[in-house]
């Protein structure tokens, strides 16, 4: 079997569900096999209002990005030994989401979480789950609820 579509997009925030998605891919991948792909995306529209500061925004943006995905690589590897990729983009999280599926022809699932807020799932989740006809990404999108426990989580991977 190849690894074609078989990646797991996670997308990388700070937000505390965001180890739920991180949790059921890594889970599923030592399951079935593949490879997860950890993305996060620095947006860039707040450096623009701090005229001379922004390399030392976008610098500290960064740092904030690696340090969340170093944070993940390690509840991952406590998995097991599991293939991972990294990717920080600049710019809207829905466009970079969006180029990077359309450049990668192996990613065939994108795992996001539910919040657990009462103001919705979240934006990504809103934005995504909705689609349908040539808007639809074109992989399959799997939510994890925010309240699920890691114990669950693995209960159905």
């Amino acid at each position: 079997m190849t690894d074609h579509k078989h990646k797991f997009l996670v997308v990388i925030d700070d937000t505390k569900e965001c180890d739920r998605a991180v949790t059921f891919a890594a889970h599923r991948v030592k399951r079935t096999g593949g490879s997860i792909v950890l993305f996060s995306v620095i947006e860039t529209q707040d450096f623009t209002q701090f005229i001379g500061v922004e390399d030392a925004l976008r610098a500290e943006a960064r740092d904030t990005a690696e340090q969340l995905l170093d944070a993940r690589r390690a509840r991952i590897s406590r998995v097991g030994d599991i293939r991972m990729e990294t990717v920080i983009r600049e710019g809207a999280w829905q466009t970079e989401i969006e180029r990077l599926i359309a450049e990668d022809p192996g990613i065939g699932i994108m795992v996001l979480a539910a919040s657990t807020s009462k103001d919705g799932p979240g934006p990504l989740v809103t934005a995504f789950a909705a689609r349908s006809g040539a808007a639809a990404l074109p992989v399959i999108v799997t939510i994890i609820p925010g309240t699920m426990t890691d114990e669950q989580i693995i209960a159905v991977t």
